[in-house]
């Protein structure tokens, strides 16, 4: 058995998916949300920003500065976050607490206003996520982390619907983490005591 394939057990004596190593908040994230599924439209919008918030960076990263983001973008309400200005703006750009890039805030504006449009054609955003998947967790069992996709087509294909509706920073990749943390997609190893 190759070395990536062999989960370590933790002091709890669970072995878990590498990913999470042994930060405590990690660990916590691993075991009691991701592969979770979440039926919530905001949560599920929540979960899409922050993973626009991640491209490029480590998602423990995002994980220790969720609760200031969860402060600074209100809860993640769509209707408080469409409304933004130039001002609010500046002052998320002045937030050491989060990741202080202008297009990733900009461009959550402008997904709140695509996540209101959709509501408005009584779309709710749960249903538009969970289409992806016909409604049902795609479980897949990897033995390793290398035989997890950074994308599939389900994720190119809802990529490309979140792109025509007004989202932004929703790439396939970007969308398929969001489907792996909120158990659209359940890439747990086959060998991690949450699978």
């Amino acid at each position: 058995m190759s070395a990536d394939r062999i989960l370590t057990p933790h002091s709890d004596g669970k072995c878990r998916c590498p990913w999470c190593g042994t930060d405590p908040l990690y660990v916590a994230y691993h075991d009691t949300e991701w592969g979770v599924p979440e039926r919530d439209s905001r949560a599920l919008f929540e979960k899409l920003l922050l993973d626009g918030f991640q491209a490029g960076l480590a998602w423990i990263t995002i994980l220790r500065k969720r609760d200031n983001f969860r402060r600074a973008f209100d809860g993640f309400e769509p209707e408080v976050i469409a409304a933004y200005g130039p001002e609010k703006v500046a002052a998320l750009m002045a937030d050491a607490g989060i990741v202080r890039n202008r297009a990733k805030i900009e461009g959550a504006v402008l997904s709140a206003r695509a996540y209101l449009d959709l509501r408005e054609k009584g779309i709710a955003f749960s249903d538009f996520m969970w289409e992806a998947v016909d409604g049902t967790v795609q479980v897949n069992r990897p033995r390793t982390l290398k035989d997890i996709p950074a994308e599939t087509p389900a994720s190119r294909a809802l990529s490309k619907k979140l792109k025509a509706a007004g989202f932004k920073f929703c790439g396939p990749t970007i969308v398929y983490a969001a489907m792996q943390a909120c158990g659209l997609v359940d890439d747990h190893l086959a060998e991690c005591w949450r699978a």
